[in-house]
Formats: C-alpha cells, structure tokens, sequence
C-alpha cells in the first residue's frame, strides 16, 4: 500500500492524518471542496465525496482510503442536509473503492452512532463504559448518518469484500482547544456526561487512522477510542455518581480513566492512546502555511 486518498482532506482531521502518512513514507491524494492553506498531499484535488465523478478522479492510483468528508455537527445543516450528505459520500466512496478492488478502507464514524450525547431527550446510557454494543437510541440526523455509514461498511466488505474499520471518534481536537473545552464543561459537567466525558488527542487520532489503514483485521469492523482518561480532572466514578445516579458501571475504573471500553482497537488494530491532556503528553498543533483568515 502506498497511495492513500484522503476524503475531507482540509478538515482537522484529515490534515493531521496526511501529515502523519506522509511523514510514515505514504503518498496521499487529497480531496475536499476547497482550501483553507496550503495542503502538504503530493496530489490535491477539489472535489466533492458525494460527486461521482469527482470521487473517481480522486481515487485514481489510490491502494488505500480514509474517508473524513462529512458535515460534522447536526446544527451545521438541516436535517436532511446531514444525513444525505453524509451517507451519500460514504456509500459513493466505499462503492466506488469496492468496485475498483481496493481492499482497505477507514471511515469516521463518530461515538454519536450510539445516539445519547446528541439526543434532545433525558435519556442515558444503558451502563458504562461505553463500547460498540453500546445499544443506540437515536433521535437526531448525525447520529442516524454515522450509524448508517458503519451499516455501509458492513455491505461493503460484503458486496466487493473490502475491509473498512470504521472508527468511532469521541471529542477530536488539538490539545489547546481540548483544555478550553475541558474548562467550560467544568463548570457544567452534565453536558458531556452522556458521552462519558470522552476526548482523543489530534495526534492520537491520526495515528489510530494509520493503524487502522495497516491492520489486518478482516470484514466491517467497528471500533470505539478514546484517550486514556476524562477529558475533565477528578475522579470518573465520583463524577458518574454524580451526573449519572442508577446508570450501572460494569468494569472497574481507576482514577480518571476513561469510560469508554477500547480492547477492540488494541487487540484488532493495536492501537492504544498515547496522549493525555493532564501530563503535558499531546502533541501541540503546529503551523499551517499560507492559512486564509477571514
């Protein structure tokens, strides 16, 4: 494998994964509907995931995928705006991928295919931690697009046998926005309660991307991260007792460890978060040339 296509390639993400492949000696094509600064893939495309033609020309010469393109918040589009967009370019980029015989594929689904931490209803979880049997309960066109796009994979790899890891990303971003997050649900720890109070580092997710696009585990898998611990200081127990009375913890937690279950990505992708927001151990965002501000 050498030639990765990167869907969603302005996004955060999708800049963090081509710099990482990049530096690990992949060559990446880059696709997104525009940009933002100058983009580091050594082929840079504009195109939209939802166009047929425009995923074909990306996906020319391309081994592998990693599949970010996506609206990724369900208060940045209507309802139906979400869901189509969403589902439409994953099913586009997976058929056309399968259709070609590439084999191997990463998508991002998101811990919101679980349905609870956007749910405009007073419901919990069913226990924690949280995991990928995690049973869903979904009341917003996010969440039902990323678990759509997980049943896509899963038809993928059975219709062309393509191996897709789809990857269910908590709260991504680079340390200092984390630490201001951190701080602001601090003073309202309910509001991330239902997602466990879970986060992943930039660098942290870029490298699962990788691992996953290396792995040799087979079929549509789905894999649940998180960093180590709580994006909040304290006690994960305590602060489950007390934003989240009567919801059974079925596994020990120490500390502020993470209450999201991630024996998956170690044992099928061998990945395990390195990163934490509380040691001074992530990885700063660096520079980005020739970023347009408005």
């Amino acid at each position: 494998m050498t030639r990765v296509l990167v869907t969603g390639a302005d996004g955060q993400i999708g800049r963090a994964v081509t710099s990482r492949l990049l530096a690990e000696g992949y060559e990446v094509t880059a696709l997104s509907l525009g940009y933002t600064a100058d983009h580091p893939a050594d082929r840079v495309l504009t195109g939209d995931a939802t166009s047929v033609a425009d995923v074909a020309r990306a996906l020319q010469g391309a081994d592998a995928l990693a599949h970010f393109a996506a609206i990724p918040h369900p208060s940045l589009g209507t309802p139906y705006e979400v869901f189509r967009v969403n589902t439409d370019s994953t099913f586009n980029v997976l058929s056309q991928a399968g259709e070609l015989g590439i084999r191997r594929a990463v998508i991002a689904s998101s811990i919101n295919a679980i349905g609870y931490p956007n749910n405009p209803h007073d419901v919990m979880p069913p226990r924690f931690p949280l995991d990928e049997s995690t049973v869903p309960d979904i009341a917003d066109a996010y969440s039902l697009s990323k678990l759509a796009d997980e049943r896509t994979a899963l038809f993928a790899h059975r219709r062309w046998g393509i191996d897709v890891v789809a990857l269910r990303f908590p709260l991504v971003k680079w340390p200092h926005v984390l630490e201001e997050v951190r701080d602001e649900v601090a003073d309202d720890p309910a509001q991330m309660v239902r997602e466990g109070w879970s986060y992943l580092t930039m660098a942290d997710a870029a490298r699962a991307v990788q691992c996953s696009l290396e792995s040799s585990a087979p079929g549509a898998q789905v894999i649940a991260l998180s960093a180590r611990d709580i994006l909040l200081d304290g006690l994960s127990t305590e602060l489950l007792a007390r934003y989240a009375p009567g919801v059974p913890l079925t596994a020990p937690v120490r500390g502020n460890g993470t209450l999201v279950d991630t024996r998956r990505a170690r044992v099928l992708l061998g990945f395990e978060a390195e990163e934490s927001i509380h040691d001074g151990s992530a990885t700063p965002e660096p520079a980005r040339r020739g970023e347009q501000r408005v």
